[in-house]
């Protein structure tokens, strides 16, 4: 009888292993199909720089997307349903629609942007079936506001924390095309987080000059902390020394073809003996056209001004919304 009690207790405690193994390979599996998804990509190229899950709570310009999606997902809530009320938002942003009432108030209505129907698509259909990476401080702000306690299940956080896991990995396990990616998106953060900042808390006309005085600095930082040499250049620089090449010509216009066509870019990899070029599209939305849309319409007179003053050769003008306005070109040894 005490041998076969023994048995008993060992056979539980083997199929718990077992089903505990299960459910680690399971929460990593899911992990692997997260990062895999086009969405993912293509959220963190087109919504990060204001929706950013790193911002801190004090400093961010905008919701960050776990935000957006509690708000707009309940219990009944299809994904054919989110698909639609995600392209509407995007397509006519307004105070009348807005369900983030909250963020309205403090960070205003968001600028319209224009994408290709199938990005949307792809981004809303990875929010809705994956968990979203958040800040440190969401739990806790969102249930303020709830105004009750929304623990996480334990198997939600074992998904997150081997994501992030796999998101973390060294960037030699990616490919050229998301490494480069990911050096641009790090690098577009950090500029677009002190640009939107400067933008709200002193406006445009000060927006103009940090961009003069800090873009270049900031980005060289980012290139030094990246290893790697990132570039910003433009077949109508504002900064002269932005001016594209003959190869980056082609690029620009490669990309631009794209965007007319309806088809959303893909970078672009050169590769050398020892070192790698990655190219990826820069393109304009409402809030880029204060400073690079038409002058007297979207660019204000005193912002005009300013930038006839910091810029006399100054080409970056005229652009309407979603048109590509330069490429990032970032190198780095293979």
């Amino acid at each position: 009888m005490k041998h076969l009690l023994v048995l008993s207790v060992l056979i539980v405690f083997l199929f718990s292993c077992n089903n505990s193994k299960n459910k680690a390979y399971s929460a990593f599996d899911e992990a692997r199909a997260s990062n895999n998804h086009p969405g993912k990509q293509l959220m963190e190229n087109n919504c990060y720089a204001c929706h950013s899950p790193s911002a801190s709570q004090k400093n961010r310009v905008g919701p960050p997307m776990i935000a957006i999606k509690k708000h707009y997902i309940n219990s009944q809530t299809t994904k054919a349903e989110f698909i639609k009320n995600m392209q509407s938002w995007t397509k006519n942003p307004n105070t009348e629609d807005a369900k983030m009432f909250g963020a309205v108030k403090r960070f205003g209505v968001m600028p319209k942007l224009s994408f290709p129907e199938e990005t949307i698509v792809q981004i809303a259909d990875y929010m809705y079936d994956f968990d979203i990476d958040q800040p440190d401080w969401f739990d806790a702000h969102f249930n303020e506001q709830q105004g009750k306690q929304r623990p996480q299940s334990m198997r939600k956080r074992n998904v997150q924390s081997m994501r992030k896991s796999i998101q973390n990995t060294s960037t030699d396990t990616l490919n050229y095309a998301e490494r480069g990616l990911k050096y641009a998106l790090a690098t577009k953060a950090v500029l677009g987080k002190n640009l939107m900042g400067t933008i709200q808390k002193k406006g445009t006309l000060d927006a103009v000059a940090f961009c003069n005085i800090k873009a270049y600095p900031l980005t060289d930082s980012m290139s030094v902390a990246q290893n790697a040499t990132i570039k910003r250049v433009s077949d109508k620089p504002r900064n002269q020394n932005n001016q594209a090449n003959k190869k980056e010509l082609a690029y620009i216009k490669a990309f631009k073809n794209d965007i007319e066509n309806n088809i959303e870019p893909k970078p672009i990899v050169d590769l050398t003996d020892s070192k790698v070029q990655v190219y990826l599209p820069i393109s304009t939305n409402t809030m880029c056209l204060q400073c690079h849309g038409k002058p007297n319409s979207d660019i204000q007179n005193p912002v005009l001004l300013k930038l006839n003053n910091l810029y006399p050769q100054d080409k970056a003008i005229g652009y309407q919304i979603n048109e590509v306005r330069g490429i990032w070109n970032i190198t780095f040894d293979k």
